[in-house]
């Protein structure tokens, strides 16, 4: 065809026919290899096939603009067979008798990858449903229908069992024991990367790949090289195409550790050549491993691919010195012997990061599980702009470089740290589903609370950050604040001189607060265990209902019931906007009034989600070392937490009615979910919890204007409101949350219900609460019209109300004048 086009496939030509016989003689006949370029894809046996040529160039000759792929037959039905071994070698020789059998997945893991998960609690029970073994390969067959899978297992089990050195054999034909028993493989990155107790580890020799039937043997030299070298590392892979995954304890501080590391990874490339196998099977070279090319390949093919690149990119300007030209493996280190990051002084303290800030936002090694599309709760910001800066990862990487001051240098006043987490929903998915825990919703609100140090806030900052204190203020004259924030178009000029979206309802405050009617009324059972049940803001001024509910549940158990007896606040919605030195002084308050209670071992029970986790995590993250903050962390439950552990011998009414449920993400994330699972249970609930990740609400977030408010509806959209939509008006709605319920009231025709609700709701109603029965019902809010005010207000009220109207219209004249000013 001439031209470029032209040009690249002669030269190609070329260059295959130089280079043929070598690419045969020295290319490694194996399932995994990624190492160099794909040569040999050029060879007329091949089919000059120029497309898989380029496939895994890291970057260094194009630019994939689009692609088509062969898709490969995926069967619908699998059955998993677990295999126990003595040790992971002796897992690593029997792979290829198994694969005899024809499976369609072969994984492989040993005891120290199960240990590391031990210590950090990951999949408890998915460890459980591992025979008896010191090493397991993970066996998936598959096929059209569950007996054709189970044929092809069975087949391969009864043959095993006929062997002397017969594993142990578990197998697993259910989709829900399957998906559980692979969980433990696939958190193999998480479980050895930031282990409690052990040193932090790295990659380097991460995926080396040898031909499957020599496995247990290399794996066996591969540990002789580990122990002379004194690395510490969980062996774990793709058993079946001989790939093997490892994170190793690199000194990568100090000279002469990186000296040993660099030792270690000549050795290592020696060790699979030998093998006749790859030095990298699935990620690639990069600067990892790219220097001993030449140990694989010999120096003529290294030149071969020099020019292969200079064909595709003959100004070097793509990816430079990865494959091609490399660096030493030990230039450009993340760390080295000059690593000295500043250590500034935080309000949260990291104590699982030994204090340091810096070493916080190291935490996270790029697994990209942030980066999925559906699935889990994290990250709804991502899920909705699909870009890097706003994924868990691209956020954390941001943060480490804005400490490095390289290539970011502005410090905690960086404005890119800012825009990137602008759109964070502190939903604290990242610190339960990233496999290292990466706590973003923390780091935000440091990040915020030193941007902010000496200047002023959004609007917004104040208007929502500050509900606790507005709200006890409105809670004496709440027909004054209701006509304020619910007449139609006075709201809205509220809504934008408190920087919120005109687009969103304001929630109306209650007439009465819950704490009024709690203290109106006579104490019940005063001889019974006492509990103290937490008023947040929320409930307390704009849903009494809920905490009414909860009051009459817990009595109708058996407890009695107190409140704090002063008004008190956690701080929550304090952390979104890093007033984190106010957010302080609200829970020394707390500790302080309560210090009798906590003492006293009187257990504290939440109703908001947002709370409740603040109790789990904040507090002691800001107080590590406050024995009273460590007590009462462990004596806060959420309802459905208490009613399991403290009161698992009261039976519960029944409630025969369907549900969906949408957990909390700070639930989720924090305090997990299988308690309420289990209350579910009780009450005799038809239900289905919801994947839905975050309703998009996510406290003030969804409140805010511009982009805040269009992502917080897309977020909702994803999964909850569409669900809420789909099901019947007989089917309960149930989502604990105060901004989960806001964005299903304003976004769909129905209400959601508190779990308190819903126990009251059998309590009152019992059996007759059929199906097909109305539940509980509440009134449908409407912006209130002002004609309903006529002859409401005390005359105390009416005063108030004109000398509010009056500030309150002179406070938008200054601002339109001073919009007009600046236009």
């Amino acid at each position: 065809t001439g031209g470029r086009r032209g040009e690249i496939y002669r030269r190609l030509r070329v260059l295959r026919d130089k280079y043929a016989d070598l690419i045969r003689e020295r290319y490694p006949k194996i399932p995994r290899r990624v190492s160099g370029y794909n040569l040999q894809e050029l060879l007329p046996e091949h089919g000059f096939d120029v497309a898989k040529a380029l496939v895994g160039t890291e970057g260094t000759c194009v630019t994939v603009l689009e692609a088509t792929l062969r898709l490969v037959h995926s069967p619908p039905v699998r059955t998993t067979v677990v295999l126990g071994y003595p040790d992971v070698y002796a897992a690593g020789d029997h792979v290829s008798e198994i694969l005899e059998y024809g499976p369609i997945g072969l994984e492989g893991m040993d005891n120290v990858l199960v240990e590391n998960m031990q210590i950090k609690g990951q999949h408890p029970q998915d460890i459980k449903l591992l025979p008896h073994g010191q090493g397991w390969l993970l066996v998936e067959f598959g096929g059209a229908t569950t007996e054709e899978a189970d044929e092809q297992a069975n087949r391969m089990i009864a043959a095993l069992k006929k062997r002397a050195d017969a594993p142990t054999i578990t197998m697993y034909d259910d989709q829900e024991h399957e998906k559980i028993v692979w969980e433990t493989r696939k958190s193999g990155l998480g479980s050895t990367a930031r282990v409690p107790g052990k040193p932090d580890t790295w990659e380097g020799w991460e995926d080396s790949a040898v031909p499957p039937e020599k496995l247990g043997q290399y794996l066996r030299d591969l540990r002789k090289l580990f122990d002379k070298y004194d690395y510490g590392c969980a062996l774990y892979g793709h058993f079946g195409q001989g790939c093997i995954h490892t994170r190793i304890d690199f000194d990568l501080k100090t000279r002469d550790g990186i000296q040993k590391y660099r030792s270690f990874i000549s050795d290592a490339c020696d060790l699979v050549v030998g093998y006749g196998g790859s030095l990298s099977g699935e990620h690639g070279d990069g600067q990892s491993r790219a220097e001993f090319l030449p140990k694989m390949f010999g120096n003529e093919l290294v030149e071969a691919f020099r020019e292969f690149k200079t064909i595709w990119d003959p100004d070097g300007k793509m990816n430079p010195h990865k494959v091609v030209d490399p660096y030493r493996i030990d230039d450009n280190l993340r760390l080295g012997a000059d690593y000295n990051p500043p250590q500034p002084a935080t309000h949260f303290k990291y104590l699982e990061d030994h204090g340091s800030f810096p070493k916080a936002t190291m935490r996270c090694v790029g697994v990209g599980e942030c980066r999925r599309e559906h699935g889990g709760t994290m990250c709804p910001s991502y899920r909705v702009t699909r870009e890097e800066q706003h994924s868990t990862r691209g956020r954390a990487r941001l943060l480490w470089e804005m400490l490095e001051g390289d290539p970011l240098k502005d410090g905690w006043r960086e404005e890119a740290v800012h825009d990137a987490l602008h759109l964070c929903l502190a939903c604290k998915g990242c610190k339960s589903d990233c496999p290292v825990n990466v706590d973003m919703a923390t780091y935000k609100a440091e990040f915020l609370s030193h941007y902010y140090a000496g200047r002023l806030r959004p609007m917004h900052a104040y208007s929502m950050g500050l509900i606790y204190w507005w709200s006890r203020l409105a809670s004496l004259m709440p027909g004054v604040a209701n006509f304020f924030t619910q007449t139609p178009g006075l709201s809205d000029v509220v809504k934008t001189l408190g920087g919120l979206s005109v687009h969103r309802q304001m929630p109306p405050f209650a007439t009465r607060t819950f704490t009024d009617w709690f203290r109106s009324r006579p104490p019940k059972n005063t001889q019974r265990p006492t509990v103290l049940l937490w008023p947040d803001t929320f409930n307390n001024y704009f849903f009494p209902e809920t905490a009414v509910s909860a009051v009459e549940v817990l009595e109708a158990a058996g407890f009695h019931v107190t409140i704090p007896r002063r008004s008190l606040c956690c701080g929550r919605p304090l952390y979104d906007f890093g007033m984190l030195d106010l957010a302080k002084h609200l829970w020394r308050e707390i500790l302080e009034t309560l210090q009798d209670d906590i003492q006293a071992g009187t257990p504290l029970i939440g109703l908001e989600p947002s709370c409740v986790a603040a109790f789990r995590d904040e507090l002691t993250g800001l107080y590590p070392n406050d024995e009273n903050a460590k007590r009462l962390k462990a004596q806060t439950f959420t309802l459905a937490e208490f009613l399991e552990s403290k009161a698992a011998h009261v039976t519960l009414p029944t409630l025969p009615r369907k549900a969906i449920v949408h957990g909390h993400c700070h639930h989720k994330a924090v305090m997990g979910f299988s308690a309420e699972q289990k209350v579910l249970k009780r009450l005799g609930l038809d239900f289905h919890i919801l994947d839905s990740g975050c309703c998009g609400m996510a406290g003030s977030f969804g409140f805010q204007p511009g982009d805040h408010y269009e992502v917080s509806l897309k977020v909702g959209e994803l999964v909850l409101l569409p669900a809420v939509r789909k099901a019947s008006k007989e089917t309960l709605v149930l989502a604990d949350g105060f901004s989960c319920r806001e964005q299903i009231l304003q976004t769909t025709d129905r209400h959601g219900l508190h779990l308190a609700q819903v126990i009251h709701m059998a309590l009152r109603d019992g059996p007759r609460q059929g199906p097909g029965v109305p539940g509980w019902e509440y009134p449908e809010r409407r912006y209130i019209d002002s004609r309903l005010f006529h002859g409401a207000f005390s005359k105390k009220e009416m005063a108030m109300l004109g000398g509010a109207g009056a500030l309150l219209a002179g406070g938008a004249l200054i601002w339109l004048l001073n919009k007009k000013k600046r236009r």
